[in-house]
């Protein structure tokens, strides 16, 4: 793991086409051509937008549908969570083509759907228009995560004393308060795991899937981090360059997961 990582540094003060033996030591001089990058700007704001987005819909909603879920009362539970766990088995690719489907601008089930209810006026060419591209990659990434993670939580629950949430509800405490101040606090070491989890696993997701869905357009609108650095290094023979963008993910995602730590930091409660 070092040696590839070192290499990567490495190739980036390099001028290199990737195919050829001539290579030419540039130092900083990728770096320096990256800071002006509007195309490179765009990418990494693509991919802020697609963690912030699909990371705060996508765990809330599966700390929450775990909760409910785990509920005696809930009539079919069991094969809610079955449905809900299969985009989790299934690969990307596949995903982004049920998606591909789904947004078809023709014969689409989303379109066909909204002409159905009357609401032609709310048609979209959902992975063409520049405007909305990025939200609909976002909700196939926020389909694809939401049960795993909807599981492990689940797991983590069914650990939690039963006397606790029996004491609450003698205290008049209920089913809100006691996810709010019995569930989470003492489940946010997976929490808190599966938070920097998510993220770092975010950015690989979304490549794959803008990639097989949008392959980055329509110009450019869905671009992310790591595909760029692939067109650059792969496909435009700038494979020191890419190596460049390559540093500034890791150091991006070092960098996020060691913030989130931090922030999460909680004292551990146990029962």
């Amino acid at each position: 793991m070092v040696i590839p990582t070192f290499n990567v540094f490495r190739m980036s003060f390099f001028k290199w086409s990737g195919f050829s033996d001539d290579k030419t030591f540039v130092g900083l001089s990728n770096f320096k051509t990256l800071a002006g990058d509007m195309n490179f700007v765009h990418a990494c704001q693509n991919t802020v937008l697609l963690l912030v987005l699909v990371t705060a819909v996508t765990l809330p909603l599966a700390i929450v549908f775990a909760a409910v879920l785990l509920q005696d009362r809930i009539v079919g539970a069991g094969f809610l969570r079955f449905i809900m766990y299969i985009p989790s088995v299934l690969s990307a690719v596949v995903i982004a083509a049920i998606f591909s489907a789904i947004y078809d601008q023709k014969n689409g089930l989303l379109n066909g759907t909204l002409g159905f209810l009357g609401l032609g006026a709310l048609k979209r060419v959902w992975l063409g228009d520049q405007k909305i591209v990025i939200y609909s990659v976002a909700f196939a990434m926020l389909w694809q995560s939401l049960g795993y993670y909807m599981v492990m939580y689940m797991s983590s629950m069914a650990g939690v004393d039963q006397e606790l949430y029996e004491a609450s509800e003698i205290d008049g405490a209920g089913k809100i308060r006691q996810l709010i101040s019995i569930t989470i606090p003492l489940i946010w070491q997976n929490i808190r795991t599966t938070l920097t989890f998510f993220i770092i696993s975010s950015v690989n997701l979304s490549f794959v899937l803008v990639t097989a869905m949008t392959n980055g357009g329509p110009d450019g609108a869905s671009q992310t981090i790591l595909g760029y650095m692939y067109q650059q290094a792969y496909t435009n023979s700038t494979y020191g360059y890419g190596m460049a963008i390559g540093v500034v993910i890791f150091l991006f995602s070092f960098l996020l997961s060691l913030i989130v730590n931090q922030v999460t930091k909680r004292e551990i409660l146990q029962f």
